[in-house]
């Protein structure tokens, strides 16, 4: 048969839209506001992730190469990491971020490009800090064969 319409007179409807209007408030941005933040990139031959965290470590925002749609041997390029800083530095106008330190992690060919496709944002930076791993004797070497 189908659904029953029911009809309301003038008032009622006037007085639905004052209630809806008079709940309804306007909607401020979700997020949050920060001064400072640390870029953590990590840049290897294959690929490049970049973080974007406040001072006590809160992820704020994070791309990689592979999520910008970089597949393959061009995950590992400058190129994408340049891409990678810039929707990066984009995210974290909206945070409003105005300074950042850097910190690098990795031997890769993104890790300069990826600093500074951020910076082209107008973004300040305070420091850049190299964390790359390294060994300081290197593994055991393993037994040799048994004949």
């Amino acid at each position: 048969m189908g659904k029953k319409r029911i009809i309301e007179t003038g008032e009622k409807k006037e007085e639905a839209v004052k209630t809806a209007e008079a709940t309804s408030q306007p909607k401020s941005s979700s997020k949050r506001r920060v001064e400072t933040g640390v870029l953590n990139v990590e840049s290897t031959y294959n690929n490049t992730k970049v973080v974007l965290t406040d001072e006590k470590g809160n992820v704020l925002a994070w791309s990689t190469s592979g999520a910008l749609g970089f597949k393959g041997a061009k995950k590992g390029t400058p190129f994408a990491a340049a891409k990678i800083g810039e929707t990066i530095g984009d995210k974290a106008t909206q945070y409003g971020i105005k300074e950042v330190k850097v910190s690098v992690k990795g031997v890769g060919s993104g890790r300069e490009s990826a600093i500074r496709g951020f910076i082209s944002k107008g973004v300040n930076l305070l420091s850049i800090t190299d964390k790359t791993p390294v060994p300081h004797n290197g593994s055991k070497a393993p037994k040799p064969r048994r004949a």
